[in-house]
């Protein structure tokens, strides 16, 4: 029913940019918030970057301030997440996270994620 569909890794030079997509589609009926995640090779999946759909409110993690930039387009169910300033220690497969209103029966979240998509920040 639902399907995310995250976009836009690829293998870029330290100091150099990525924009990463994720679009949401199918039966629900909102959005409560949507993120990244990503996991390194060895490492723990680790919370990126998230914002609020409502509000807009945004969060990150302190390894990407100021270098990451989240955002959102309501009207097309659309995340971004740019990526400046690239760092080696950013390459891993970074997952779309969504927390969406699934069942007017229920105020609880549904998680989803998307297929993940890989960066690699390599000189």
């Amino acid at each position: 029913q639902v399907q995310l569909v995250d976009s836009g890794g690829g293998l870029v030079q330290p100091g150099g940019s990525l924009r990463l997509s994720c679009a949401a589609s199918g039966s629900f009926f909102g959005i409560y918030a949507m993120g990244w995640f990503r996991q390194a090779l060895g490492k723990e999946r680790e919370f990126v970057a998230s914002i609020t759909w409502s509000g807009g409110s945004a969060k990150y993690d302190d390894s990407v301030k100021g270098r990451f930039t989240i955002s959102r387009e309501n009207a097309n169910n659309t995340m971004y997440l740019q990526m400046n300033s690239l760092k080696p220690e950013d390459t891993a497969v970074y997952y779309c996270h969504a927390a969406l209103a699934v069942d007017r029966g229920s105020l609880l979240p549904v998680d989803y994620w998307g297929q993940g998509t890989q960066v690699t920040v390599s000189s």
